[in-house]
């Protein structure tokens, strides 16, 4: 598919995926808005990749797990009628399980992942459908569809987002506008180590770069995918998984109780 030309902003842009995606944009013509906490490492990347490019790239220092730093990217993107994508990259993990961190550290994920995510993409859906054209990409993981591998507050978030891009795909198939939701599996970025984790505890075979990662990321929305599963060989697997879920749909919604949890005469 064709994505309208025109400026791509980035979340969590200073490093990992958001860093490389700007690179990749960049060099496909795109010029960009950087937004992350680190505006040093922004500056840096900017400065590199208008020298390299020629793009013109504009950086937004922004914690996103402060409300009024979501409220100032939500009207960048409804009012920047240059805008025709977006890439929701930010987030992040837990050092630990699901019972191994304390309720600020539970407010901090959700403020992140979950909260500004949706309402930074909600935010270019509404833009987006008003304009009629425009991409929204959500990094979400391939830990939305396995959630006993990890720990539970992450893997929920990313289905949260999992569930959200289906939803905002369907508003964008009405509206002109596309939506891509991306589930990398583990991936070679600073968030292993920001989370106290080691990401060489992996097998090698398991530990997807973030170039090949976001190449794989950025074929998948030219084919016009919805959903993109960069490490899944077996594409039938998740056409699979997803007429399954689609089969049940009719049968979720009763008037009456299913047989199995009929009252039983006690023996």
């Amino acid at each position: 598919m064709t994505i309208p030309t025109g400026t791509a902003l980035i979340t969590g842009a200073s490093t990992g995926l958001g860093a490389v995606y700007a690179d990749r944009l960049a060099r496909r013509g795109r010029d960009l808005i950087l937004v992350a906490r680190n505006g040093v490492q922004m500056e840096e990347l900017a400065a590199k990749l208008r020298a390299e490019t020629g793009a013109r790239v504009d950086v937004i220092a922004a914690d996103l797990t402060r409300g009024d730093d979501v409220t100032r990217i939500e009207q960048r993107l409804l009012d920047d009628a240059a805008i025709t994508l977006f890439v929701n990259n930010a987030g992040m993990s837990l050092n630990g399980g699901t019972l191994e961190n304390s309720a600020r550290e539970i407010e901090t994920i959700v403020a992140l992942n979950i909260t500004a995510a949706a309402r930074l993409a909600i935010a270019a859906g509404k833009a987006f459908g008003a304009r009629g054209k425009g991409a929204i990409v959500n990094i979400a993981s391939v830990l939305a569809l396995a959630p006993e591998m990890y720990e539970g507050v992450y893997s929920g978030s990313k289905a949260f987002l999992l569930n959200l891009s289906h939803a905002l795909a369907a508003n964008g198939r009405e509206q002109g506008f596309h939506v891509q939701a991306v589930l990398p599996g583990a991936t070679r970025t600073e968030i292993w180590e920001r989370s106290g984790k080691d990401i060489e505890a992996f097998p090698a075979e398991m530990i997807m770069s973030a170039g090949d990662l976001v190449d794989a990321a950025l074929a998948g929305l030219d084919r016009g995918e919805e959903v993109t599963i960069p490490p899944l060989a077996d594409e039938a697997q998740w056409k699979d998984y997803l007429a399954a879920r689609l089969a049940m749909g009719p049968n979720l919604s009763k008037r009456d109780v299913a047989e199995r949890y009929r009252a039983t005469e006690a023996v």
